[in-house]
């Protein structure tokens, strides 16, 4: 508990005529800075951490405005005052820096069994313990280093050993003491960086005002924001801090109690729904308790933590590569809730197929509205008996993805796929399980979509075209095809509603800078059915472009990971005469094509990714390696050489590379050996 200062005149019934700016000398300034910023310091801890304020907002916003004029007439500006945490000049990257200690993820479940089995591994190794008992919140891990009382940096979590820098954005965090009062030497915390639900529906709905895409969930908004380059935009943002372990301390601590003491004797934030308990017994039921509970907190949390108190056993129990042998995270099952469908829609697809989706009465699961929910096919909506006026619960897949996931009271009639496309009219043919417009680039919908994927990131990589420019091109008429594109006039694209002079301008020349394109990027810009950016590589290095056209079913099949499915998809869209009349347009219109060839450097290695590679998107780090020889697959098997770790990996990858004893490189290792030598190929 920070105790009050004593004998300041700025805490308690602060006298606020202050004598002019110019009037002071600079050592009256010199103290009067010093104790405004000490008061200050303790009005944010109370408000803030303890929810508990001395004094009125309007006597704060007085104190804060005459130490900001202090400071800045007398030059006494300091980066930890409380008036630095407004922000400041936007970044050009994040840094990175190693952790003081590793940060490790825990070993997790949703099964009391495995829990239990946790318990029982622990009582093996070190007999009966007491276990603190934790909420498992969920937002952004951060490493804190205070240093003589003082914030000296803020690092993500990151790999586990390094992690971006995000001091000057943790700086405005009001939950962040700029300065402790009466902490060790030496202090390094562990805090989780969140958004609150109240402070994450505010800026969602700021968001969709000023016609920006909402964040899809309060973890995901805390993220987005704390990574941001510009401290002023992540000032604005509602985001806090709870702090929940010690990872370093120049004062010995014998136990998790003696550091939650300290933490919060320092001024820290610590959650109130922290316990003791003497077995896993008690956990089960703290899990329970929050379980129930949690709809009613002011932030999301995805299970509990079980920590074993004494640091001399957790000491004895030791780590894994991957986490604590000491602690367990019980967390909680995906959150469901139940509403009506009131009306199901049919939406066209970019390759013509029909999805049917539920609009809902709005709910709220975990922090996110929800209005609409995919029910992906027919067969999907009769099984689950979902049609207008069903009552429904909807959960979210992930914790991210809208999901019907049963109807407790079906809908009195079975939704039935329409026969005719709802967009174009065209009779709608079934293939599998799903249907499609026949249409084609004739529908319009299709049309449009098709447009947005051309220009798409890994296609064409035209900017500018997102949905809005795509839908006007369309409607206007200026574009039947992908291939009117080519002959679109500034004039005419500054005609949109979407475009002013300028941006048409800028449009043009970005679609005329694409007429040379790798092959692969061309056949993926193309749209055919169930080919992507890696299938698109797979044909792109058995075929030039003119064989791929006249390829038979055969030949297709021959081709890594494109079965008969997939052939049939490729030799059908270039039998159809429209589509074959498209791709001649396009290139009379000057794009041309070119396959690159396959090196033989990495010839016979099989790589997986997982995590953030600096300098490289997913799919240029992925097209690099295939055009060098290496095959890069989704999942760690035991067929796979190397796991590449970049930032923020998936715990799940490591984990299995750990079981099929598959060698792990970090970024520089992994650059080292086998980046460096193919590397030039990118340019």
């Amino acid at each position: 508990m920070v105790e009050e200062p004593e004998d300041n005149p700025y805490v308690r019934d602060p006298d606020l005529s202050f004598r002019d700016v110019e009037e002071l000398s600079a050592e009256e300034a010199g103290t009067q800075v010093e104790r405004l910023r000490e008061a200050i310091d303790y009005h944010d801890y109370r408000y803030y951490v303890r929810n508990d304020p001395v004094v009125a907002d309007e006597t704060y916003d007085a104190l804060f405005e005459r130490l900001r004029s202090l400071e800045e007439t007398f030059d006494l500006v300091d980066e930890n005052s409380p008036t630095q945490r407004v922000g400041g000049e936007p970044l050009e990257s994040l840094p990175t820096r190693e952790h003081v200690t590793p940060m490790r993820s825990l070993a997790s479940s949703t099964d009391e069994t495995d829990v239990r089995a946790f318990a029982d591994r622990v009582t093996d190794a070190v007999g009966a313990v007491t276990y603190s008992m934790e909420p498992k919140f969920d937002g952004l891990s951060v490493e804190f280093v205070y240093l003589d009382g003082t914030l000296d940096r803020a690092v993500t979590r990151g790999d586990g050993t390094r992690g971006e820098e995000v001091t000057r954005n943790a700086r405005t965090i009001r939950t962040v003491p700029l300065r402790l009062d009466g902490a060790p030497e030496r202090l390094v915390v562990r805090g989780e960086v969140y958004m609150p639900r109240d402070g994450f529906h505010e800026l969602n709905e700021r968001r969709v005002r000023d016609g920006e895409e909402p964040f899809s969930t309060p973890r995901n908004a805390a993220a987005g924001s704390l990574r941001l380059l510009d401290p002023d935009t992540v000032a604005d943002r509602p985001l806090a801090v709870f702090c929940y372990e010690v990872m370093a301390c120049s004062q010995e601590l014998d136990s998790q109690r003696a550091a939650f003491d300290l933490v919060e004797r320092v001024g820290l934030r610590v959650d109130e729904h922290t316990r003791f308990g003497d077995d896993v017994d008690a956990f089960v039921a703290y899990r329970e308790e929050l379980l129930d509970e949690r709809d009613d907190l002011a932030y999301d949390v995805d299970g509990v933590v079980a920590k074993v108190d004494d640091y001399g056993a957790r000491e004895r129990l030791g780590s894994t590569a991957a986490h604590p042998r000491w602690a367990f995270a019980y967390k909680f099952p995906a959150r469901t809730g139940e509403t009506t469908v009131r009306r199901v829609v049919v939406q066209v697809g970019r390759t013509g197929k029909l999805t049917p989706v539920a609009l809902l009465d709005p709910i709220d699961v975990r922090g996110v509205t929800i209005s609409r929910a995919t029910l992906h096919n027919e067969r999907r909506a009769r099984e689950l008996g979902v049609g207008e006026g069903a009552t429904v619960t909807v959960k979210r897949a992930g914790d991210v993805i809208p999901e019907i996931a049963e109807a407790v009271e079906s809908a009195d009639g079975a939704f039935e796929m329409p026969s005719t496309c709802p967009v174009c009219g065209t009779e709608v043919v079934r293939e599998g399980e799903n249907h499609y417009c026949a249409a084609g680039a004739a529908c319009p919908a299709q049309l449009s979509r098709s447009i947005q994927h051309f220009c798409s990131s890994g296609a064409m990589d035209v900017e500018g075209v997102g949905e809005t420019v795509a839908d006007q091109l369309v409607e206007s008429g200026l574009v039947d095809s992908v291939a009117d594109l080519y002959d679109l006039e500034p004039d005419e694209l500054a005609g949109l509603e979407a475009l002013g002079g300028a941006s048409a301008a800028t449009l043009h020349e970005e679609i005329q800078g694409t007429t040379d394109v790798d092959l692969a990027s061309f056949v993926y810009a193309l749209g055919i059915r169930h080919v992507g950016k890696s299938r698109a590589r797979a044909l792109a290095s058995r075929f030039t472009l003119d064989e791929l056209r006249d390829a038979s079913v055969e030949a297709l099949e021959a081709v890594d990971d494109v079965g008969p499915e997939v052939a049939g998809s490729v030799r059908s869209f270039f039998a159809n005469e429209a589509n074959r009349a498209v791709v001649e347009r396009l290139l009379d219109a000057g794009v041309r094509p070119v396959r690159v060839e396959r090196g033989a450097e990495l010839e016979g290695l099989t790589f997986v990714l997982t995590g953030r590679i600096d300098g490289y998107t997913r799919d240029e780090l992925v097209e690099l390696l295939e055009r060098h020889g290496a095959a890069v697959t989704s999942a760690v098997s035991g067929e796979t050489d190397y796991l590449v770790v970049g930032a923020g990996p998936g715990e799940t990858k490591r984990a299995d590379a750990e079981e099929y004893d598959v060698p792990t490189l970090d970024v520089e290792a992994f650059a080292e050996r086998f980046l460096r030598d193919v590397e030039s190929a990118r340019e």
